[in-house]
């Protein structure tokens, strides 16, 4: 495999592993709720759409960021040593997405502290205008950051090794996959299921969620092991 479709096949990776993150779509599920008993329809799309706005906009800032650091700090490459710890540390998000990303129960609530909840939460249903919603998409993604970062530094490191024109289109593919669950969200709710409907479908496959959220991990793992790492130590 080419070095070229083997960095292209972490980034992907990493941006599908993003997309099972959930606190996302909790938010803007909440943001739903709250407004379309208060706005008219356009309104409440208008609010969506500017909230979706607000996560591409985070990402592409971390991802911007996550690879200046590596050039500047890192040559624009990582080290075999920092690759095999970030390796370590996949594993150990999978485990704890195993375990406690979700909490337990009937219910769909994540591992965030219950004031963190609170106000996101409380944040949702003050949400009115689009500088609020863009705001509360950005806040909801900084609050998955403990999980997405590694992701995030994963991804850039292979955007490195890209052509510019390569980049783009990675960066444009990462950002699409993270965000399609929200995607979905809204076109379900433009096809006229109600956030009942969504929320029950989301209890219903917790399990799956989280399992296969935690075999992505995994998976990336082992894909940058065995195309990164073992060739170099081996």
């Amino acid at each position: 495999m080419s070095e070229s479709l083997v960095n292209l096949s972490i980034i992907l990776l990493c941006a599908f592993s993003h997309a099972f993150f959930q606190l996302d779509a909790g938010g803007l599920l909440l943001l739903y709720h709250s407004s379309l008993g208060k706005h008219v329809p356009k309104k409440t799309r208008i609010l969506a759409s500017n909230f979706l706005l607000g996560v591409a906009f985070f990402l592409t800032l971390c991802l911007s960021a996550s690879s200046f650091i590596l050039l500047i700090f890192f040559s624009g490459e990582l080290s075999i040593s920092t690759l095999s710890l970030l390796v370590g540390i996949l594993v150990a998000v999978s485990l704890i997405i195993f375990t406690i990303y979700y909490r337990t129960g009937r219910s769909t609530e994540l591992w965030l502290p219950k004031a963190v909840t609170r106000f996101i939460s409380q944040r949702a249903k003050e949400t009115s205008s689009r500088v609020e919603a863009f705001s509360l998409g950005m806040m909801t993604s900084f609050a998955e950051i403990p999980f997405s970062l590694v992701l995030l530094v994963l991804a850039s490191n292979s955007l490195l090794s890209l052509s510019l024109k390569s980049q783009l289109i990675a960066i444009f593919l990462y950002i699409f996959i993270a965000i399609l669950p929200l995607l979905s969200i809204r076109v379900c709710v433009r096809q006229g299921k109600t956030i009942a409907d969504i929320q029950r479908w989301r209890l219903k496959n917790k399990t799956f969620l989280r399992i296969l959220g935690g075999i992505g991990f995994i998976v990336l793992a082992l894909f940058i092991f065995a195309f990164k790492i073992y060739g170099e130590l081996f």
